[in-house]
């Protein structure tokens, strides 16, 4: 059994985790850790977990003493948290899996530029493993510390990556339109995330200044083996959970519909958490699931070339990707703990 240990579980991702991992047949969950709920039982935070998961929250300020228990420390905290605790558990020898954005960006200046952070454990960048199992699955399964890419970054980068990496396209004319239900935004109080504030209304934001657009040019420009930089734009859409990610490049040369398709089924043809679908995809065909829809389309007219993905973002975008890190880093079947099927109701 892989002892593990949830810092954050009572956040959207880390209540999406903790639920996974309760059922997971070769994890033990040692302890769940919140800021906001310490001493009460996760289930009176989470009614429906009720009988399922009544472990007692322990506060943050005592996990140190739990390090040693574990083989896997789970992190889901806002940026610039993590870096005490990283340290502890790294130096004790304790596997590291981070969902938040701390080890995502490879240069420290780069990361303090967009966070507004200073950040206080460069040495671990140089060997934090970019946790994107489509992409980097054999380093993933030797590392010590995983950074669990950011929902945008997910739906994004897999939707691009057939494109860049054969350079099928020009890789400057990059542009990704995406929209993410309000989870994404997490469980804080937010006058922006009011129900009466959001409903009945889409919205662009962050335009031009995203933290996760470096995310996903560094990412894209390691696939294309040149540097990518792109114009990124998030939509806040009325519904709980979900991203859907449409992304435009222009084609350097004529390519058939046909052929598009056979570039991504050759790509992600041994990627079982990736359909690639002749309709387009919907947030509603992957809630609940670790799975990535993507669909192509050629636009003749204009000689672009359109790809469409569709992700849960507390699942593919969060918490299951970082439940497939830790079946890779413990040699489990990748799909242990995430052959959920996804529910449209």
């Amino acid at each position: 059994m892989v002892k593990v240990g949830v810092v954050g579980s009572t956040g959207y991702a880390g209540y999406q985790l903790s639920m996974i991992l309760s059922r997971h047949e070769n994890a033990s969950i040692v302890f769940l850790s919140s800021h906001n709920y310490s001493n009460m039982k996760f289930s009176d935070v989470y009614g429906n977990l009720r009988g399922f998961l009544d472990n007692s929250c322990i506060d943050m300020q005592d996990v140190g003493s739990y390090l040693t228990k574990i083989d896997v420390l789970f992190l889901a905290l806002p940026h610039g948290q993590s870096f005490d605790l990283v340290e502890k558990a790294l130096g004790l020898g304790v596997k590291v899996i981070d969902i938040g954005s701390d080890y995502r960006l490879r240069d420290h200046m780069n990361y303090e530029k967009w966070y507004g952070v200073t950040h206080r454990l460069t040495d671990a960048l140089k060997y934090a493993v970019y946790g994107l199992p489509e992409l980097y699955r054999d380093s993933i399964s030797s590392a010590n510390l995983v950074a669990n890419p950011g929902c945008y970054p997910t739906a994004s980068i897999l939707a691009l990556a057939p494109l860049v990496s054969t350079g099928t396209i020009d890789n400057t004319s990059i542009i990704i339109d995406a929209k993410s239900g309000v989870s994404g935004a997490g469980r804080s109080a937010n006058v922006s995330t009011l129900f009466c504030e959001c409903g009945e209304s889409v919205k662009a934001y962050s335009i031009a200044t995203h933290r996760h657009t470096p995310e996903i040019e560094q990412q894209l420009s390691d696939a294309a083996g040149e540097k990518i930089t792109l114009s990124f734009t998030p939509h806040l859409v009325p519904m709980n959970r979900g991203i859907l990610a449409t992304c435009y490049g222009n084609l350097k040369k004529d390519i058939s519909q046909n052929e598009l398709y056979d570039l991504y089924q050759s790509y992600y043809k041994n990627e079982n958490f990736i359909r690639i679908t002749d309709s387009l995809p919907e947030t509603r065909y992957v809630k609940g699931s670790n799975i990535c829809d993507i669909a192509v389309r050629v636009d003749e007219r204009t000689k672009r070339v359109i790809a469409v993905s569709a992700i849960d973002n507390l699942i593919k975008g969060a918490a299951g990707q970082a439940v497939q890190n830790m079946n890779i880093l413990f040699g489990l079947s990748e799909h242990m703990g995430l052959d959920m099927l996804p529910n449209i109701l």
